[in-house]
């Protein structure tokens, strides 16, 4: 199953992050696409199914994360590249431009490599959740320079991520032995 729509709940408490998850589960029928912990004591949560059983559920797992919940969000028509890129599946690609979009919420770099990859020609890399890296988040992508600094562009002015973003680059020609190490 191509995933529809995501939705994506992100909690300060670990224990309320897990009990939503079995809440996010039982609501509607959405598939589990991950739940883990992360920096700094946060919960993360991705799942995927129809555009109404994945609001079902995210209104779920909130009311059940009450103040715990940092941030959520629902995605309908979610990109395949960015599930594709979270899971960590794509290939290292031949590349013109490597670009890097690091944000304050992991919920924002969803948001903004949903919003790069539909904007140009591009191909996404990686998008890191905010595990081991202090509660941050970040999206490499790849792609002619060009298509690169409108994807960027694109990702670190998405309105869904207003406020979250840090800084990002474009490295046109980047040297081979870079690639490797960013995924």
């Amino acid at each position: 199953m191509v995933p529809e729509t995501i939705g994506f709940l992100e909690f300060n408490s670990i224990a309320k992050g897990i009990e939503a998850a079995d809440i996010v589960l039982k609501t509607a029928d959405v598939r589990l696409l991950f739940a883990k912990p992360g920096c700094p004591g946060k919960y993360y949560l991705l799942f995927t199914g129809e555009v109404a059983a994945v609001k079902a559920s995210l209104d779920a797992g909130t009311s059940t994360g009450r103040e715990h919940v940092v941030d959520s969000c629902v995605i309908p028509r979610v990109h395949p590249q960015v599930i594709a890129a979270i899971n960590l599946a794509e290939p290292l690609p031949q590349t013109g431009a490597v670009g890097v979009m690091e944000y304050y919420s992991v919920t924002a770099s969803v948001y903004g490599a949903d919003a790069a990859v539909k904007a140009a020609d591009v191909h996404l890399m990686d998008v890191r959740l905010g595990t081991g890296i202090g509660g941050k988040s970040y999206v490499i992508l790849t792609g002619e320079v060009a298509a690169v600094r409108e994807a960027v562009s694109a990702g670190m002015h998405t309105p869904n991520a207003e406020g979250m973003a840090v800084s990002s680059v474009v490295i046109p020609s980047p040297h081979p032995d870079l690639l490797p190490s960013l995924v």
